[in-house]
């Protein structure tokens, strides 16, 4: 990707603004600058909206808040109102429990070819080395291979693949849909493929899958998946995990779609909404 490209870091979040902080941080370290951030905020009550529109690492990264109402979990829809209210030409999907190195931006820049979106993978941090980060006794952002080194042989990372940069080359290409490992979480596409499927389909409600679905209509519409192993690794802070009782009925949608051609999702990006309540907010 061109270097005067804009990248949009779209970030989903819910009542979790301490770890959101932390994201925050690590996003102003960043070594590549060419970037804005838009936080697509799930209806997070108001403790935690002050916290996040008072924050001064918002304020200086001149962050465009997102919000709508809490009507449960509705991660497509307040991803689709996120992307709705940036302006880059690539975007890159974070969640505000994952932590950027340094280079995460540059990375994804350099990772982006036309015909593909990048899959990026995550480092799982324990509860204890969590608390720390989220106290701010702790940095994870620049920290030398030996720091990394430790908290591993202490349990409190997952792996070490954030450790290692390796460059771009054929074999991070996968043209067969595959559900492993995908990751909205962490996830790069161009805003032109993103507007081709019709963004993330927010008939999706509760946890699950509607990232799988997005893929699997990016796949169909001709969209190589590329994984970010070994160069856009993110530090997922530990967080309990979400009720699932919504999981099954989204899988089965993906799987009875997966032997379609289907592009197109049943409420997305491009579709009219009856009273938007989404409140958008631009800091500094």
């Amino acid at each position: 990707m061109n270097a005067s490209h804009l990248v949009s870091v779209v970030i989903t979040t819910y009542n979790r603004s301490e770890a959101l902080l932390v994201v925050l941080a690590g996003l102003a370290r960043q070594t590549d600058r060419n970037f804005e951030v838009v936080v697509a905020d799930d209806g997070s009550r108001a403790d935690h909206l002050t916290a996040i529109l008072e924050a001064p690492i918002a304020q200086a990264l001149r962050v465009v808040h997102v919000w709508h109402p809490d009507v449960g979990f509705t991660a497509s829809r307040v991803r689709n109102r996120g992307v709705a209210a940036s302006k880059g030409a690539y975007i890159v999907f974070l969640d505000g429990d994952c932590v950027p190195e340094v280079d995460f931006v540059a990375r994804h820049r350099s990772l982006a070819k036309p015909g593909h979106f990048v899959n990026g993978s995550r480092v799982l941090l324990s509860s204890e080395f969590t608390a720390q980060v989220i106290r701010g006794d702790a940095q994870i952002s620049g920290r030398s291979a030996w720091f990394w080194l430790r908290h591993r042989m202490l349990g409190h990372a997952s792996k070490l693949t954030g450790l290692l940069r390796l460059p771009d080359m054929p074999i991070r290409n996968k043209p067969a849909f595959s559900w492993k490992g995908i990751r909205s979480c962490n996830l790069g596409c161009w805003r032109t493929d993103f507007e081709r499927v019709n963004g993330f389909d927010e008939s999706f409600v509760g946890w699950g899958h509607e990232d799988a679905d997005f893929v699997l209509r990016l796949h169909h519409g001709g969209v190589i998946r590329k994984n970010g192993f070994c160069a856009t690794e993110v530090f997922h802070l530990w967080h309990q995990e979400a009720a699932r009782n919504q999981e099954s009925h989204n899988a089965a949608v993906v799987v009875a779609r997966a032997k379609t051609a289907v592009t197109q999702p049943t409420l997305g990006y491009s579709h009219a909404r009856i009273n938007d309540d989404v409140l958008i907010t631009t800091l500094g």
